[in-house]
């Protein structure tokens, strides 16, 4: 009979929000091993349309003020909660790695399978990093759409972000959220 050990790990996942992620994170070769694990998913064709961008230490805060340049741009009159909320994002977790989807023209693999293998990535580090004894959260808002966003992370013509996976020490203990039932999402298809 096979373990559940690894089920048990999937029931046991949860975010932990961003702002309650604290030092330490992962050092180098920690974050490897989760990264190592995290590009283990469903690619048709092994394209791998993916890859990552690491943002740790001061890069944290320089992002965050580019934000609120943006944020500014975006809509002036937002006001200063706003884009303190902005410059704030990448602060609080000591790690963020950026998945960046990298999807590739292919008679083959349609663009969505692509992009649904980046999406895989991003769910796999954070089992990744919870297996590890870290919290993580995955997290998107305007800036994983925001074409200067992508041109300041240096993303080529064609990418985009699949995910903002936050990486750190959970600060508090993150209760259990109700989960959907399976059982009724579940129909069979009769073929009529």
């Amino acid at each position: 009979m096979p373990d559940p050990a690894a089920l048990l790990a999937l029931d046991a996942r949860r975010s932990v929000p961003s702002r309650q992620l604290g030092e330490p994170g992962p050092d180098p070769a920690t974050l490897l091993r989760m990264l190592q694990s995290a590009v283990r998913v469903p690619d048709h064709g092994k394209r791998v349309p993916f890859r990552f961008l690491k943002i740790a230490g001061d890069a944290r805060h320089s992002l965050g003020d580019f934000l609120v340049e943006r944020s500014r741009q975006r809509d002036p009159q937002a006001g200063e909660a706003v884009f303190e909320k902005d410059r704030q994002r990448f602060s609080h977790a000591p790690v963020v790695i950026v998945v960046v989807a990298s999807p590739r023209p292919d008679a083959k693999v349609p663009e969505q399978e692509q992009l649904m293998t980046a999406g895989c990535v991003c769910f796999a580090l954070l089992q990744a990093a919870q297996a590890l004894g870290f919290g993580a959260q995955w997290l998107t808002a305007w800036m994983a759409f925001d074409p200067a966003v992508h041109a300041h992370l240096g993303l080529a013509e064609g990418e985009g972000i699949a995910g903002f996976i936050h990486i750190g020490t959970p600060r508090a203990d993150v209760p259990e959220r109700e989960r959907p039932d399976a059982a009724a999402l579940l129909q069979d298809w009769t073929g009529q």
